[in-house]
């Protein structure tokens, strides 16, 4: 115990640094386990997708939808969420969405309002479209408007 003692005080900056590390992780679980949502893997993702009429959202800028998306994806931005300004989800509100951004982390925080506003069946895709790409799955682009 007295080396551990020893090492904080002779390491100020570098302990903080881990203590900090360790309460990140323990809020990023906690959030997680109280979080309206669930992470789902691409395979889980796929599964809801083509089983149970679940359906994509990508909150991805226009830009980068236009670039590649997931065939079929629903594109609404996250500041129409907010507004709750969500007409073309509206027929969905029961079936299963799957919320996906570029890295998994975005999302959250849409998939947390989604569950607010009454969705019942949210999810978010575990890294996002990185992963998407990363299993070689296919993207579609969008013609310019």
């Amino acid at each position: 115990m007295h080396q551990y003692i020893e090492f904080l005080t002779s390491n100020p900056v570098l302990s903080l640094a881990w203590i900090g590390i360790v309460v990140a992780l323990i809020s990023s679980m906690v959030k997680e386990k109280n979080a309206k949502y669930k992470t789902i893997s691409i395979n889980e993702a796929t599964a809801l997708v083509n089983n149970e009429d679940g359906v994509f959202l990508d909150i991805r800028n226009r830009e980068d939808f236009r670039k590649g998306h997931i065939v079929g994806s629903v594109h609404i931005l996250p500041s129409q969420i907010q507004r709750q300004n969500t007409p073309e989800l509206e027929k969905h509100k029961a079936a299963p969405i799957i919320v996906v951004c570029k890295t998994g982390q975005t999302a959250q925080e849409s998939a947390n309002q989604l569950s607010k506003d009454g969705f019942t069946n949210v999810s978010v895709l575990k890294d996002g479209l990185i992963a998407w790409n990363e299993a070689n799955l296919p993207l579609v682009a969008s013609k310019k408007k």
